[in-house]
Formats: structure tokens, C-alpha cells, sequence
């Protein structure tokens, strides 16, 4: 019997002593970096700005596996529904996904409380485009012209529920204005149409508007953020042109499925901060048109609740579906 006690006991301290080596030998293998999305995109680009150097830090292998599909919602509910153990990681477009979470048609995870923010990764304006027909020069032109013609100018999106679409039912919502959604298959056949004038206007990130302008089909009219772009310093806001409370961006964060211990989530933002300070990080961001930005797990989450309360109200107010 008092052998089997002490066999019991000695048992017990080795797994005690056993969880911290674990959880200091984290991460013992690669880790996969999910993103909900084709690659070639902005969130694909985003994760693969990150992967390298964060894999480094770690000092094992950070993956990008691209899961698409509705609109981001497979490869997140992928995540959602993984063991929380840190080597399945979501690289997500935060505005699409709180979005979701307030369509009536909900994905099957609730983003609120599914996942644990690691870190910021990208914050990516987005702009005002029309078609150079279009006439419009500014952005109050183009609010009289969709007064003038109600329900007839059309504003094309990557697809229901995206950030490209709310964008649009936000700029009716705070303009008083009414415009025809028209939804695409993701941002380059909404791209390839306005430049062919077979809609009027977009409300997209600028890595998709930018390659287009020099061919003189498109017209910028504004930026959505509250200060301008750093990489179109010359174009107003649409606050600047008398837009009020109209603030938008694209922010992509690093996320983990909730449960995943925090020491772990720790060592990954601790490794995303590093490398956003680091002037070949800043660089690529920039090339995209966005801003390199880190944060903390606390800030992440904070910035993942005020996306969900914010997008929610959007939703709400426009009777989008």
C-alpha cells in the first residue's frame, strides 16, 4: 500500500513539474498561420508580411494555409474550433468578421467570444472611387449626385456583409443618401467592372484601387480614415470634405482560439510587436498602402469589442442582409 502511495505521489510531481517545461518548450513544432481568404489578397498579404519574422522570434516555423470561403467564415470557424494550443492561429480582416457576427444569417461561432486577440497586425484605408465618367470630383459632388438620382448609382463590393459593402451602407447612413448595392465575388471583379463603367463607384482598400489609377479609369475621391493615408498624402479624407463621424479602415489582427493559455498569446504579440517595429516590416506594409501597427492582447481585444458593438449598430441602422 505504501508503495502504491508513493508510486501515486512520485506520479503526480512529475506532471506538476511537467506543465511549466511544457509550456516554456512552446512552440515545439510549426505553427499554422489560417487566413479565411484566397491568396493574392490583403489579408493574405498581411499574414505573410508577419509570418517570416515571427518565425523567427519563435524559433519555429509559422505557415500560412489560406482557408476561403463565405466570406471569410470558413477559415475563421476552422480556427474557432481548433484546440486552443497556439499552433492554429487566424490572421482576420476584424471588420468582415464583426460584421458577420450582426448579419441575420450568424456563422457558426460567435467571433465575440470564440477567439482571444493576440495582436494587430495592419490597419489599411480604404477610399472613394468612381469611374471617371462618373461626374464627380469630390466627394460632395458625388453625395449631390446621388441625391439627384436616388436609388440609381451603384456601388459595388467584394460581396455581402464585407467591409467593402458596410462601408457603402455607412457612407448612405451618415450622407442621407441612397445608392444600389451591387455584390461581387470578392474585390477584383467589383474593380474590373468599375473600371469598365459597368458600376459607378467602390468603397475599397487602396492596394486594390492603386494599381488602377494610373490607367486614368478611376477617380480617388477621399480617403476613409480620420487622417490621411501616408501613401496618398495628397487625398482629403471624406471628414476633410465635410463627412462627419465617418471613419473607416481595414484592420487585420492576429487571433487565437479562446482558451489558448496566455503565456502563449504573450510570446506571440510580444513576437508581432517586434517585428512591426522593424523598418523592412514597415516597408512592406506601406507598398500595400497600410500601416504596420501592433498591440497588446488587452488592446486587441478592446479594438475586437468596439469592431463588434460598432458594425453591429451599422448593420442595424442600414437593414442590411
Amino acid at each position: 500500500m505504501k508503495q502504491t502511495w508513493r508510486i501515486a505521489l512520485a506520479g503526480a510531481v512529475l506532471a506538476l513539474a511537467a506543465g511549466p517545461v511544457s509550456a516554456q518548450a512552446w512552440p515545439a513544432k510549426p505553427v499554422r498561420m489560417v487566413v479565411p481568404f484566397p491568396p493574392g489578397g490583403a489579408t493574405d498579404a498581411a499574414a505573410r508580411i508577419y509570418a517570416q519574422h515571427l518565425g523567427d522570434f519563435l524559433g519555429q516555423g509559422v505557415v500560412v494555409e489560406n482557408k476561403a470561403g463565405a466570406g471569410g467564415e470558413i477559415g475563421a470557424e476552422y480556427v474557432a474550433k481548433s484546440a486552443p494550443d497556439g499552433y492554429t492561429l487566424l490572421m482576420g480582416a476584424v471588420g468582415s468578421h464583426a460584421i458577420h457576427a450582426a448579419m441575420p444569417d450568424k456563422p457558426g461561432y460567435d467571433f465575440a467570444t470564440a477567439f482571444v486577440g493576440v495582436s494587430m497586425a495592419t490597419s489599411m484605408p480604404m477610399a472613394v472611387a468612381v469611374n471617371s465618367k462618373v461626374p464627380a470630383n469630390n466627394v460632395q459632388e458625388l453625395i449631390a449626385l446621388a441625391k439627384s438620382k436616388p436609388g440609381t448609382i451603384t456601388f459595388g463590393s467584394a460581396g455581402p456583409g464585407t467591409s467593402q459593402h458596410m462601408a457603402g451602407e455607412l457612407f448612405q447612413v451618415v450622407t442621407g443618401t441612397k445608392l444600389m448595392h451591387v455584390p461581387y465575388r470578392g474585390s477584383g471583379p467589383a474593380i474590373t467592372d468599375l473600371l469598365g463603367g459597368q458600376i459607378d463607384m467602390v468603397i475599397e482598400t487602396l492596394p486594390a484601387l492603386l494599381p488602377q489609377v494610373a490607367s486614368g479609369k478611376i477617380r480617388l475621391l477621399g480617403v476613409t480614415t480620420a487622417t490621411r493615408a501616408t501613401a496618398l498624402p495628397d487625398l482629403p479624407t471624406l471628414m476633410e470634405q465635410g463627412v462627419k463621424d465617418y471613419s473607416v479602415a481595414t484592420a487585420y489582427a492576429l487571433l487565437a482560439p479562446a482558451g489558448t493559455p496566455p503565456a502563449v498569446v504573450d510570446k506571440l504579440s510580444a513576437g508581432m510587436q517586434k517585428a512591426a517595429a522593424m523598418a523592412s516590416v514597415q516597408q512592406a506594409a506601406l507598398k500595400l498602402g497600410a500601416d504596420a501597427v501592433a498591440t497588446s492582447p488587452a488592446d486587441t481585444s478592446r479594438v475586437l469589442k468596439q469592431e463588434v458593438a460598432r458594425w453591429g449598430d451599422v448593420v442595424r441602422m442600414s437593414a442590411a442582409k
